[in-house]
């Protein structure tokens, strides 16, 4: 048999060409003339047509569609700026993020301590617009124009001791010291609302921050003597 013979034959037998005497694709026909598809090609068409239309966006988003998502419900802006000790810091800060994570991880402020993580202990207490708030259940975004005071913010400018903390140091107050930024925290605002409180004032506002060591009657003295 000849070599043109053997390409003859080759284009005849219809069982394995993919053309038609058109040149088209003889697979595409069939699959439009309604040939039952294989469960891989139907899973492998349906990925590839959702992972186009996921694209869409990403590849050539126009000026609207940025609007869009920056105007949907929920969005937030992600770099913002924060009063804290009356400095002013740009940070970014992710939608429910607190501020005691934001505080000592992003800023750098340690003296925030992270204890029970669940507004029960005190130890993260920070000053907000000069109120107390447990900064580990309050969200970084929903204090962006207020004014933040962390036990960083209170040194002189000499650096020297905030009065609240020199009475704690003359009273014994600190035994281990985790909880003490989170009780001067506290004392300093109750002073700022209340500068001459009675005893029991003190023992109502500064119920919310516990002492593992039991130095509560430390820290009583020691606010009775700055007021």
């Amino acid at each position: 048999m000849s070599k043109n013979e053997k390409k003859e034959g080759c284009k005849s037998s219809g069982s394995d060409s993919r053309e038609t005497p058109g040149g088209q694709d003889r697979t595409l026909l069939s699959r439009a003339a309604g040939r039952p598809v294989s469960r891989r090609e139907f899973i492998k068409g349906v990925i590839s047509s959702g992972a186009t239309i996921a694209a869409v966006g990403y590849i050539a988003p126009d000026a609207g569609t940025g609007r869009a998502w920056a105007a949907s419900p929920g969005a937030v802006e992600r770099l913002i700026s924060l009063q804290v000790n009356g400095r002013t810091r740009r940070v970014d800060v992710l939608p429910q993020e607190t501020l005691a994570m934001t505080l000592r991880y992003k800023l750098g402020l340690t003296g925030t301590k992270l204890s029970c993580d669940r507004g029960e202990c005190g130890a993260c207490t920070v000053l907000i617009d000069d109120v107390a708030y447990n900064s580990c259940s309050t969200l970084t975004h929903s204090v962006r124009n207020r004014s933040i005071t962390t036990i960083e913010g209170l040194e002189g400018p000499s650096g020297q001791l905030h009065p609240v903390q020199k009475a704690f140091v003359e009273e014994l107050g600190p035994q281990c010291g985790f909880c003490t930024p989170g009780q001067i925290m506290s004392a300093v605002a109750l002073l700022k609302a209340n500068p001459h409180p009675t005893r029991e004032d003190i023992l109502i506002s500064m119920s919310g921050n516990m002492c593992r060591c039991g130095s509560y009657d430390h820290y009583l003295k020691a606010i009775m003597r700055v007021a």
